[in-house]
């Protein structure tokens, strides 16, 4: 025949395991667990001790209502006390007759004016390491606490260490989280001033140096030369730095107008064939011949994003290898994919390539340069347009990086919904 009591403590306990599972309130759910303690032992009272690490000592973290005014600011010492030897010992302790077992901390009992005359304690655990003890005290009726007694404070026990230690997780995750969100804050803030400051200075000082140019003769032209270059790549970063800083503000702003894909492409014989000849490099571009590959977009921002991962190949790529560009349809889409024979880059970097400022390479060792924003700022203007963007690569193979993009309004606001859903 099935016993009630023993059906009604399998509830209770249920009842505490969904409450486990649908609230992060610690100290809700540890009083839940004190009040069930009291109710399945059948005990005056009982509470939730845990470790603190700044005192060395057991500090009450959960009591009966009725005591937890008299007992705040308590703590127990592990060296006298029962709760301290069963944290200690990571074992259980029954004293069925504890009223003059000088084993109990008796400052306890005078703090809340009560009289412990029997106990029943276990430790908390995570693992093998004890975090604090569960106690009930003194069984109602003069009774024994019993080994059915035991088995319920041990399950009780489980579910408040776990409980525990998922709101101590969860505090590390979102504290984690929020000193990301800041520094990257700090770095946003960074990008948006720096290249907003540097524009004037860097203004001022190519202005002036081609109009040196023109009047000072050809004996400082070759000087005047590496002003001029080293003054214009500095402008494109600080270009690359504002593009980054704009969408990472939401500032960004996609301007649609018909355009071909196929002499975007065809331009990059133009913009990169003597950087290719001159690194050796094999420069080869593949798109339809009767096929413009018409798209509706912002032409600026998908030639930034095809440039940086021309650049990009081009820069990895080291005398005789290859780089190809090819362009294609691809149902409703168009498809554009940048391969190369280069460096290549290892599987475990793959998740971060995308990533503002990450370098592959070692910033002490890497001898090709560059800020790391190239990539990034592809993907930007890729995702602007409801497209995708993607890396396939082997370390010292080579890599290919394709991104997609829908070829009119009606297709990407399509993209946007299937996006939408999918982060969802």
């Amino acid at each position: 025949m099935t016993n009630p009591s023993k059906i009604r403590q399998l509830e209770r306990i249920v009842e505490i395991s969904r409450h486990l599972s649908s609230t992060h309130d610690l100290a809700r759910l540890l009083q839940a667990i004190v009040d069930v303690a009291c109710e399945l032992t059948k005990s005056e009272g009982a509470s939730i001790l845990l470790y603190d690490h700044a005192s060395g000592e057991l500090r009450f973290e959960a009591v009966p209502g009725f005591q937890e005014q008299n007992i705040k600011g308590v703590s127990v010492p592990l060296e006298s006390s029962v709760a301290g030897w069963i944290f200690t010992h990571a074992r259980p302790m029954v004293l069925q007759d504890a009223k003059a077992d000088p084993r109990i901390y008796r400052e306890v009992d005078r703090s809340i004016e009560f009289q412990t005359n029997s106990l029943l304690g276990v430790p908390l655990m995570i693992g093998q390491r004890p975090i604090g003890v569960i106690e009930a005290v003194n069984k109602q009726n003069k009774s024994q606490y019993t080994d059915d007694d035991l088995a319920v404070l041990e399950t009780l026990a489980g579910q408040a260490a776990i409980a525990i230690e998922n709101v101590r997780l969860l505090k590390k995750l979102q504290d984690a989280n929020s000193e990301l969100l800041r520094l990257d804050r700090m770095k946003s803030d960074f990008i948006a001033i720096a290249s907003h400051e540097l524009r004037t200075p860097l203004g001022l000082i190519l202005g002036h140096a081609t109009f040196l140019q023109e009047l000072i003769g050809e004996e400082h032209n070759e000087q005047l030369e590496v002003i001029i270059r080293s003054a214009m790549r500095l402008k494109e970063i600080i270009e690359d730095m504002a593009v980054i800083s704009h969408d990472a503000e939401g500032k960004s702003r996609v301007r649609r107008e018909e355009f071909s894909i196929s002499e975007m492409v065809r331009g990059l014989s133009e913009k990169y064939e003597k950087a290719a000849i001159k690194k050796g490099v094999e420069l080869q571009l593949d798109v339809p011949e009767n096929d413009g590959l018409s798209i509706f977009g912002d032409k600026e921002k998908i030639d930034l994003a095809l440039t940086n991962l021309v650049e990009n190949a081009l820069t990895f790529t080291d005398e005789g290898g290859q780089v190809g560009v090819k362009a294609e349809k691809d149902d409703g889409y168009i498809k554009v994919s940048v391969v190369d024979t280069g460096i290549g880059i290892p599987a475990e970097e793959h998740e971060r390539i995308f990533d503002r400022f990450y370098q592959v390479e070692s910033h002490l060792t890497r001898k090709h340069g560059g800020m790391g924003l190239g990539l990034s700022i592809a993907k930007a203007m890729v995702e602007l347009h409801n497209g995708q963007i993607w890396c396939e690569s082997k370390e010292d193979m080579g890599s290919l990086f394709c991104f997609m993009l829908p070829v009119d309004e009606e297709k990407a606001s399509a993209a946007a919904r299937i996006f939408k859903t999918a982060e969802q």
